[in-house]
């Protein structure tokens, strides 16, 4: 099994990269619907069309884009001779991606939130936890990168 991961590497890193990129353009959007929901949607069309626009996110492009991401991420790990855990860079970067997994699950509990018509986070709470995953990605890259 490790030698087909071996030769597959190119390809699961490829995919990895690519799901990382949806996710994270999920991440960052999916917190600004979020703000523009909070402080001008919770009444009439605005509302239902802000509750449609962020489940099409959540469910179709994040979620899927979650799983791709710990599914190649996995496979890169099991893959010989890629991930040293003597070093430091590969708790870091697990840690980081753990948080932007908690992070999105977050997200999930206030669409719900919203969808039961009981958000009680305000648009400027919002504004500051869009900044999550960027200071996430900053260490995920620096991590795997730099390799500190």
């Amino acid at each position: 099994m490790l030698d087909v991961l071996a030769a597959i590497y190119p390809w699961t890193k490829a995919l990895h990269i690519i799901a990382v990129i949806t996710w994270m353009a999920g991440l960052f959007y999916l917190p600004r619907l979020f703000v523009y929901h909070a402080e001008r949607g919770e009444a009439g069309d605005l509302d239902a069309l802000f509750q449609t626009m962020e489940r099409r996110l959540l469910r179709y492009i994040m979620n899927p884009s979650m799983i791709a991401v710990w599914l190649f991420g996995l496979m890169l790990v099991f893959t010989p001779g890629i991930v040293s855990w003597a070093m430091i860079w590969p708790w870091t970067k697990a840690a980081a991606v753990l948080a932007m997994t908690w992070f999105h699950h977050w997200l999930a509990l206030r669409f719900k939130d919203f969808a039961a018509g009981r958000n009680t986070v305000t648009g400027r709470r919002y504004r500051l936890m869009n900044e999550v995953p960027t200071l996430l990605l900053i260490v995920i890259v620096f991590s795997v990168i730099v390799k500190f």
